[in-house]
């Protein structure tokens, strides 16, 4: 990478946001300017190792030279249609995700809130269409610490008082028990269930893992009780736990799968509801759409994430580094870390109080040039793209471990 060219400072740009963005996000003091694989670039040219990957959004690098090809092939040809038409990208993108997913169709939005939001729609529709709920009584049953977007009626079912304070009335049809819970999921699912709806892994939680048995568990009541199984995978998804789902750690396969985030490569939004026939064959012409679902950027890089995925060598990859991550970590427990979570290149981190809060810790990796991000106070995530080396990766808890060890 070469410096870019600018004639303000990362300090100006910063200052020059603060009138004329919300201020929705906190980010750290670092503008990134340019990137390549596992590495971004600020304005003045300083280069960080890029250990969250846009919270999985960008699994396989940035500006991935297959999908950068296979957008720049695209651009030249044809970017937008609408529904209105047929394009000639779509039919192979849903052909492909659907075979790599082991599901029958797809319905192709764009951001990850909005593959949940058609998610729910579609399972409501299941439900009075095919299993007979009484009109405007479906209910879903999700988990508590979700984290499936910032929508009204997706926060509508939050316990994130951050996100819901303040954005009611909240939308009704919903009941929360807690996660990794079967005994309360039994409890709460009855006849006007259309589905349970979990993330397999809850990322903005914290990287919490269930038991082992708990997705068999929900696998198996679903099927039982009559209702559906959806699995957000919108983060855990598409290689990052070292296989392609994180249901596959179980052997699991839902009823409706929620994909976002890497199916767009890092290059455009690209999300999809993945289900099977007699679920989203529900869905009949104007009942849901989106201008820009399924458009042929979106369908040109989607195929060539697929084609990379096909290949199992991301899986595989995260799989192995996973091994190494697990082990960096497992090292600081004690020495201002007091415990982790991690499956594959992804990882919670629980930072001592002691030591610094979150935000504290990943200041302190931006200035020692590796980018992170905290979540709820005192949990760190770690997500690198699955293209970073091992001898990259090394370098990074390096970095985590000379900054836990400096003074508060």
């Amino acid at each position: 990478m070469t410096a870019p060219v600018t004639t303000r400072t990362s300090a100006d740009l910063i200052r020059a946001e603060e009138p004329v963005l919300a201020h929705n996000y906190h980010p750290l003091p670092v503008v990134v300017a340019r990137a390549e694989g596992t590495w971004v670039e600020d304005v003045e040219g300083r280069r960080y190792l890029d250990m969250l990957a846009g919270y999985s959004a960008l699994n396989f690098g940035h500006r991935h030279p297959a999908l950068i090809d296979a957008a720049h092939q695209q651009l030249d040809r044809l970017t937008l249609t609408s529904r209105a038409f047929h394009n000639d990208r779509l039919a192979e993108f849903a052909e492909r995700l659907a075979e790599l997913t082991g599901l029958d169709m797809v319905l192709p939005m764009n951001t990850g809130a909005e593959a949940v939001e058609s998610g729910i729609k579609v399972a409501r529709k299941w439900a009075y269409e095919v299993k007979g709920v009484p009109t405007d009584q479906a209910t879903i049953v999700v988990a508590a610490e979700n984290f499936h977007g910032r929508t009204t009626t997706i926060v509508s079912f939050s316990t994130d008082e951050t996100a819901r304070a303040g954005f009611g009335p909240f939308t009704p049809g919903f009941r929360i028990v807690p996660y990794n819970d079967l005994a309360a999921l039994e409890a709460a699912v009855d006849e006007t269930t259309a589905a349970v709806l979990i993330e397999p892994i809850q990322g903005e939680a914290g990287v919490v893992i269930p038991d082992d048995g708990y997705l068999t568990g929900v696998r198996e009541l679903t099927r039982r009780k009559g209702c559906l199984f959806i699995a957000d995978e919108i983060q855990s998804g598409l290689g990052r736990t070292g296989r392609t789902l994180a249901v596959e750690h179980e052997g699991v396969v839902p009823d409706v799968l929620l994909l976002g985030k890497a199916l767009g490569g890092g290059i455009i939004p690209v999300s999809a509801v993945v289900a099977r026939r007699d679920v989203l064959g529900v869905l009949r012409p104007g009942e849901h759409g989106s201008t820009f679902g399924g458009n042929p950027l979106a369908a040109a890089v989607g195929t060539a994430v697929v084609e990379l995925l096909e290949t199992g060598e991301y899986q595989r990859r995260a799989a192995e580094l996973g091994v190494v991550l697990r082990g960096g970590l497992a090292a600081l427990v004690g020495s201002g870390v007091t415990g982790f979570r991690a499956r594959g290149l992804w990882a919670g981190v629980d930072i001592d109080p002691a030591i610094g809060t979150g935000r504290e810790i990943s200041e302190r990796l931006q200035r020692e040039g590796v980018l992170v991000k905290d979540t709820h106070g005192s949990t760190i995530r770690l997500a690198p793209p699955l293209t970073i080396t091992g001898e990259e990766l090394e370098s990074a808890l390096g970095s985590l471990q000379r900054v836990l060890a400096q003074k508060a």
